[in-house]
């Protein structure tokens, strides 16, 4: 009895070391795994500025405005001198290509060089591919409302992605944009609505999507216009039907791409003159003299208007001015009696008027009227008093 109590004593003592064997193993396997993560370097998360390359200058602009301060952005073709379709890029600009955190191309074979040199890591915004176009559609997606307000999104989320820490004023930025394009096609919608059965032909189908955003309808012979979006010539025949179509007057406007001139261009231009066709000339490019993508549409959509009506929306022009002359006069002498209160009501209210329209009606003659005023004002700095009322400038207009 004796001897099994003790076999029993020192089998539970052995059980007992064995347990504590295993219990001193486990904690010092377990240990280094639990001070593991102080021994590693955190990652630090990106600071910014990103680094964006596009391949146009019009989508270069987009993608600057809608990343403020947070984003450098190089654009490669962002001059109407160049011919986008036969652009060579140069190793600087391969270099630019290569280096860029997100690049921002169009697509659908207009720009294919910009996607050649990118790495593993960029990250590439396409509007054709955010819209579905492949080659052989137009691929002057810009002009397109459905294109820029996809594309907006689109690039907003490759920004939140490439910088996180940076999301809010990502967002702030593109609900900013949101509200000016919506102010561009409301207006713009205006006018559709009350000018249907509207037609225009054109050199090249440059601005078909802006065309049809306006309800136009394109009346170029479908043989001229499958040879040029091809890139050819058109056929003798085809010409023969469009100078016919001018010089008959069958369309209310004729659209010319000013970067692919040719002959064939100038025989139809020529005989839109000899017909009082109105002419508007366009550049695939965006022009220096506008600030942003949207400022350049507003542009554009103003001078088919003025070519097609330009009495519309510009009856109450004058009156519009003299009430904005008389709002500005009100607010100057409100400013010289002002509380500390009513200061801070007028701060809210010029916070309030960034929610206005930006993109309106311009009409010619305001626009002759403001720079009549601008001249007179140089004018009187320069010490000739005489013309400071504009009546000098008024007279050589009529």
């Amino acid at each position: 009895m004796g001897t099994q109590i003790t076999r029993l004593t020192r089998l539970a003592a052995a059980g007992l070391s064995a347990v504590l064997l295993f219990a001193t193993t486990a904690c010092a396997a377990t240990s280094p795994a639990e001070t593991e993560p102080d021994n590693k370097t955190s990652v630090p998360a990106p600071t910014g500025p990103i680094n964006v390359v596009a391949s146009l200058n019009q989508w270069g602009s987009l993608a600057a405005e809608l990343g403020g301060d947070d984003v450098e952005v190089t654009s490669i073709v962002n001059s109407t001198n160049v011919d986008a379709h036969d652009f060579e890029p140069k190793t600087s600009d391969v270099a630019k290509l290569s280096k860029a955190q997100i690049i921002v191309a169009n697509g659908a074979g207009y720009d294919s060089w910009a996607t050649k040199s990118m790495t593993k890591t960029t990250n590439i915004v396409s509007a054709a591919s955010v819209m579905g176009a492949v080659e052989g559609d137009n691929p002057h997606l810009w002009f397109s409302k459905d294109a820029r307000s996809s594309m907006a999104t689109a690039i907003t989320d490759a920004y939140i992605k490439a910088l996180p820490s940076k999301k809010k004023a990502f967002q702030k930025r593109l609900k900013a944009w949101q509200a000016d394009e919506k102010s561009l096609e409301t207006w713009a919608s205006e006018f559709t609505k009350s000018h249907s059965n509207l037609t225009y032909a054109a050199t090249e189908p440059v601005v078909y999507y802006l065309m049809a955003d306006l309800g136009f309808k394109d009346q170029t012979p479908k043989g001229y216009t499958q040879s040029t979006a091809s890139g050819g010539e058109p056929a003798p025949a085809d010409l023969q039907s469009f100078q016919k179509l001018i010089e008959d007057k069958g369309v209310d406007v004729l659209v010319n791409n000013t970067q692919e001139a040719s002959d064939a261009t100038n025989m139809i231009t020529g005989a839109a003159g000899r017909a009082d066709v109105p002419v508007v000339d366009v550049s695939e490019q965006m022009p220096k003299d506008a600030d942003t993508l949207n400022a350049w549409i507003n542009q554009l959509i103003n001078t088919i208007i003025d070519a097609v009506d330009p009495s519309y929306g510009c009856e109450d022009a004058t009156d519009g001015d003299t009430a904005d002359s008389n709002a500005n006069s009100d607010d100057s002498s409100a400013e010289g009696s002002a509380t500390d209160d009513a200061n801070a009501q007028d701060s809210k209210a010029s916070t309030g008027s960034s929610t206005d329209p930006k993109y309106i009606r311009q009409c010619k003659a305001a626009a002759s009227s403001d720079s009549s005023q601008d001249s007179a004002k140089a004018d009187a700095a320069n010490g000739d008093p005489g013309d400071a009322s504009g009546n000098d400038q008024t007279d050589s207009g009529k």
